[in-house]
């Protein structure tokens, strides 16, 4: 007698396994009427869809603050790349590379503009908030998922807040006249 087997398993798991779950996190400084921001920017030309399954905002400090979330803004600022970012499955070799890309901007003048602003929440002092989305934010070549901050106005003290995030990248299968192989053809 022949028995399959079934198992489930989280998403999330199955995509580390596969080497498309990636994890990041950034250090932000606003405060003093700065904003900062953090953000997973899909590139034009990278052949994925982003979706994000976790985000984070920490709250290092004792001055309470809110932050924004936004769907394909245009940041401003002096963005950086951050460098504490990694596969979640670090037992592969050669370990794989996001094609996403995770940038931050400290002390920012401008809010985020165009995009859809979504939500909002506020961070307690010594606080992080957590929000599991289990992929279902899914963003194509040339969108971006962005956390605002906003600098708090009882206060002109300088704030350090943390982003992290969980992410995977799903390559689009796109046939011989697919649109988006017209469109972003390797130079």
């Amino acid at each position: 007698m022949h028995i399959n087997k079934t198992v489930n398993i989280p998403i999330a798991l199955y995509k580390s396994l596969q080497g498309k779950y990636f994890v990041g996190l950034s250090r932000e400084e606003f405060g003093a009427g700065k904003s900062a921001w953090a953000a997973l920017i899909n590139p034009v030309h990278s052949r994925v869809n982003l979706h994000v399954n976790v985000f984070t905002v920490g709250n290092v400090t004792d001055i309470p603050f809110l932050f924004q979330v936004w769907f394909n803004p245009k940041l401003s600022g002096n963005p950086q790349l951050t460098d504490m970012i990694s596969p979640a499955n670090t037992a592969l070799f050669p370990p794989p590379k996001p094609k996403v890309q995770f940038m931050f901007a400290s002390n920012v003048d401008k809010l985020p503009q165009g995009g859809v602003l979504v939500f909002g929440r506020a961070v307690p002092p010594e606080t992080t908030i957590v929000s599991e989305e289990d992929g279902k934010f899914i963003f194509p070549p040339g969108g971006s998922f962005a956390i605002n901050y906003l600098p708090p106005e009882t206060s002109s003290k300088k704030i350090l807040g943390r982003v992290a995030f969980g992410w995977w990248e799903e390559k689009i299968k796109c046939g011989k006249n697919c649109l988006l192989q017209k469109l972003f053809r390797d130079p």
